[in-house]
């Protein structure tokens, strides 16, 4: 870097050159307008009074076992340890920006040992000779960030932080969800085997049944069969769930970073009754500060619009000041002498004028990162806004649902018991009672489902309300038109 001393010609100098080189800066090529963000007013979202889940959600289910297993998994999943390390990436990659914007000292020196040109800038007697070169000194420089590129750049990176934080939390919502729903297809699965053990009781009992009316004479062959096959068949039930268990406890162990070991302790426990849980009458336009994974959505946006502000400014001149003091001579024994001390400082510019098209391609590609950014924040808030009015809806459907099952539950109920009766004083006949026993088997296995299904729709809510995120940034939401 070429360097001069600091005088008043010299600072009107480069005042005047400044002022014909703005006029020489590479010009902007046209440019259409980036997208504009959906509002969530215009997906149906209006002010309304939500219970928003808290941040420990699952404990409502007063559950030890999904407790513990929901805190071995936010202390040990490789899920959240990669999103902490995103989290941890991004804030060193914004300070390193923030040191774009600050002064730049460092400490150089260096001993070089060479002959001298007799032809050279040198004059006899160290022309010709052999000589150590020494050097040692402070070096400064600092960019004048005239046009705001490393502030800019340094706005992006902290809403890049942000967004990684933001997705550290939809990571932890989404893995805390996980976990209740498998743990709860878990017991799901075992209340369906307790069907089935109940389901071989009563068709042992009807090959007992069965095989004495052939005694008497009342049954045939066929209907012994019959009996023996239905039997076999819910022993085949019971071999197919205990594998989905096994299935089923892997999972688990999987989803909190253990081994296979650690979801076979996992027991059964009977579904409890659900806690009431008020729905949200409406989509709350609260929703985008309670989704990380749209408040994520929103940093990015931010972050892209700000790169924009970056490709900008390397249309203009690039100024640095550099400085740098300490000391030089030819030999080392006179390197700390008085007239050994050196100093200088300077201007340095750099003005695009023609780069073949560079500068206008990445602005383009920073438009067309920002209008990718808002349509990821578009489907974000759509998704969310879905999400929502799903599980709203299919928990009043399930309602409706379960009053209707309960009454073809008892019914069934009934209507077996009645068969059975008949079938042992032998006014009735087996397929009265195998189509009786169907039909009770299959609403109560239905009503397992529903049981494990309310509390499934009540993690489906948790979730899609956030999981007891709430953002407390004071950044301007950045999707807002603009």
């Amino acid at each position: 870097m070429h360097m001069i001393h600091p005088t008043a010609p010299l600072r009107n100098a480069m005042a005047l050159v400044l002022a014909v080189l703005l006029t020489a800066c590479a010009n902007f090529e046209p440019r259409k307008p980036l997208d504009t963000p959906i509002a969530a007013a215009a997906l149906d979202a209006v002010p309304a009074t939500v219970e928003w889940p808290r941040d420990d959600w699952w404990r409502r289910y007063g559950d030890a076992e999904l407790d513990a297993l929901v805190t071995e998994g936010l202390a040990g999943t490789p899920t959240l340890a990669a999103a902490r390390a995103r989290v941890a990436r991004a804030g060193a990659a914004a300070g390193v920006a923030r040191a774009a914007t600050l002064p730049q000292v460092g400490a150089n020196g260096s001993i070089d040992y060479q002959r001298f040109s007799n032809n050279y800038i040198y004059p006899p007697p160290f022309g010709g000779s052999w000589q150590t070169d020494a050097r040692a000194t402070l070096d400064f420089t600092f960019e004048f960030d005239f046009w705001d590129k490393n502030g800019a750049a340094l706005r992006a990176a902290l809403s890049q932080a942000q967004g990684a934080a933001a997705d550290a939390e939809a990571a932890r919502v989404t893995l805390t969800a996980a976990i209740a729903h498998a743990y709860f297809n878990l017991q799901r699965l075992f209340a369906q085997r307790d069907v089935s053990l109940a389901a071989r009781t009563q068709r042992e009992d009807i090959v007992r049944i069965t095989a004495e009316r052939y005694a008497a004479g009342l049954d045939t062959m066929v209907e012994v069969r019959q009996a023996d096959a239905t039997l076999a068949t819910v022993r085949t039930e019971l071999a197919q769930y205990d594998d989905a268990i096994d299935v089923a406890r892997h999972q688990i162990a999987a989803l909190v970073g253990a081994g296979p070991s650690r979801g076979e302790r996992i027991a059964a426990a009977p579904l409890r009754a659900l806690p009431t849980t008020p729905l949200p009458a409406a989509i709350p336009l609260d929703l985008v500060g309670r989704r990380p994974d749209i408040v994520a959505a929103r940093w990015r946006v931010e972050a892209s619009r700000q790169d924009i502000d970056v490709a900008k400014a390397q249309f203009y001149p690039n100024i640095n000041i550099a400085a740098f003091a300490g000391l030089s001579s030819l030999g080392l024994a006179h390197l700390v002498a008085a007239g050994s001390a050196i100093a200088g400082v300077g201007p340095a510019i750099h003005l695009p004028i023609f780069e073949g098209g560079r500068l206008n391609a990445n602005l383009r590609g920073r438009d067309a990162d920002a209008d990718l950014a808002i349509a990821a924040y578009d489907q974000a808030l759509v998704d969310a806004v879905r999400e929502l009015a799903d599980a709203v809806g299919s928990i009043r459907a399930h309602e409706r649902i379960t009053r209707e099952q309960a009454q073809a539950r008892a019914a069934t109920t009934d209507a077996y018991s009645v068969a059975v009766i008949r079938y042992r004083a032998g006014l009735g006949n087996y397929l009265t009672v195998l189509t009786a026993q169907t039909a009770q088997l299959a609403q109560e296995r239905l009503q397992v489902d529903l049981e494990a299904r309310a509390v499934e729709l009540d993690v489906d809510l948790a979730h899609a309300l956030g999981g007891g995120y709430a953002d407390r940034s004071s950044a301007p939401l950045a999707a807002a038109p603009r």
